[in-house]
């Protein structure tokens, strides 16, 4: 089967390898998005997929739009069997979608019908979800609409970050992705239509998300902080500077007549921030301007106290 492969972050690199880990596939070439600069010298940054492409002498191919069938001579120069993609990061026109023999395939990261979208793995941890999965589908014009070929549950504990839950479901979308192409060309797999009645849509996250109010429940202070870890951080304000939280945990609150906010402790076991019911207690902030720091740097750094209140607004 010879594959034209598209995507671009960690959890589609972790899809790549497992359709080059088994010999039977041709990835034939890969599409990603074009690269990025930052820093001071503006330095170019590659990809996650682009550096395993280039790794295993695949060719990539980075068209800055993919509108006007600007790819077309690259489909029909490879003539892809099937066309897989996994976080690529762009709309994918009619004239791509019909072009290969299986279709195109997508590694979609939730339990579809549910978390439909960009954000779906994020949205699980923000929700408070206990369980979601990885959904293997056929893609057509609807966002994330298309028939289901194969999906898989996993749990989703108290404390798992976002990005912990990135690798679990890369993991296992790499694996599941592989048993859905050996399936498809050997005719053993029935697409299941999805019911849109169930559908739910996981939204772009928005910079206006990211501050986190401890006047809320600590259960929610705490979902927000581990859906937003790594990126892009729930923050709040303290002397009218942002500090991130990257880890957390709920205990109970001892503390009498602490305000929503408010650090009630603050040693090598972690920084407790009063919530409204009980408290959160952090264990790695970033401060702005500065790396991620553990509670007891923090501390010892003498950038946080007992007594701090921190505020969702400067």
């Amino acid at each position: 089967m010879k594959i034209l492969f598209m995507g671009t972050p960690d959890f589609a690199s972790v899809c790549l390898c497992a359709l080059l880990a088994d010999k039977s596939f041709d990835v034939a070439c890969v599409v990603t998005k074009p690269d990025t600069r930052s820093g001071r010298g503006m330095k170019v940054n590659f990809c996650d997929v682009k550096k395993k492409a280039i790794e295993e002498n695949i060719p990539v191919y980075q068209p800055e739009t993919l509108k006007d069938g600007a790819i077309k001579p690259l489909l029909e120069e490879i003539n892809p069997d099937v066309i897989v993609v996994a976080a690529y990061g762009k709309i994918l026109p009619e004239y791509v979608l019909k072009y290969p023999k299986y279709g195109c395939i997508n590694v979609h990261g939730s339990l579809l019908p549910e978390y439909r979208g960009a954000s779906p793995i994020q949205r699980a941890v923000l929700d408070g979800k206990k369980e979601t999965g990885i959904t293997i589908m056929f893609m057509e014009k609807g966002l994330d609409t298309g028939d289901i070929l194969l999906c898989e549950k996993t749990d989703i504990p108290e404390n798992m970050t976002s990005g912990e839950l990135f690798d679990k479901l890369a993991d296992i979308g790499g694996k599941l992705l592989v048993k859905a192409l050996h399936a498809l060309e050997n005719g053993e797999i029935k697409p299941v239509k999805q019911d849109d009645s169930l559908a739910t849509y996981a939204e772009k996250i928005e910079e206006s998300e990211c501050t986190v109010d401890f006047a809320k429940p600590a259960r929610e202070v705490h979902n927000k902080i581990r859906g937003l870890s790594p990126f892009p951080g729930a923050y709040a304000f303290l002397d009218g500077k942002v500090v991130k939280f990257y880890d957390s945990r709920v205990e109970d609150a001892d503390e009498k007549g602490a305000l929503p906010g408010e650090v009630v402790r603050a040693d090598k076991s972690g920084v407790r921030i009063m919530c409204i019911d009980k408290c959160i207690n952090v264990l790695k902030f970033k401060p702005e301007g500065k790396g991620v720091l553990s509670a007891l740097d923090m501390i010892n750094g003498r950038k946080i106290a007992v007594g701090n209140k921190f505020e969702n607004t400067k």
